[in-house]
């Protein structure tokens, strides 16, 4: 769409992000968020005090359409010109897993002394003789 082919009348129909969205994919250059709302006004006949005064919600708007990014020098542009790169170490990732896997065991070894002391085989002492096992259907007839 070449925003040079439509009607001021539809241009003001437009939202402000489309409108910007058109600027920056006629002119492929990055700009400053002041210079492409100015450039908006511009097709819509925006004083620069309604510019002054509306740009706070231009700055919402673009950062919460999917379409623009904020470059790190505070230009904005299309984000489908830019790749995304991400990147993973995975010498630390390694050595967390290790770390985990580590504390895990020692977890299950304190268990296993805490449940399974072999010191308390001896039954004549046992709190828990008389205790009786139940399944949750046995349970709802009581």
């Amino acid at each position: 769409m070449n925003l040079k082919n439509i009607s001021k009348e539809e241009l003001q129909n437009m939202s402000y992000d489309d409108i910007a969205y058109n600027i920056l994919l006629e002119s492929k250059k990055q700009m400053k968020i002041i210079d492409l709302f100015n450039e908006v006004g511009k097709l819509i006949d925006l004083s620069s005090s309604e510019i002054e005064e509306k740009i706070g919600d231009f700055f919402e708007i673009l950062s919460l359409d999917k379409r623009f990014i904020m470059l790190d020098n505070g230009l904005w542009d299309l984000k489908n010109r830019h790749a995304q790169k991400i990147v993973m170490d995975d010498d630390e990732e390694d050595i967390a897993l290790e770390d985990i896997d580590d504390s895990l065991e020692e977890e299950e070894e304190e268990e296993d002394e805490i449940f399974y002391d072999e010191d308390d085989n001896d039954d004549s002492d046992d709190d828990l003789k008389d205790l009786v096992v139940i399944d949750e259907e046995e349970e709802s007839n009581f």
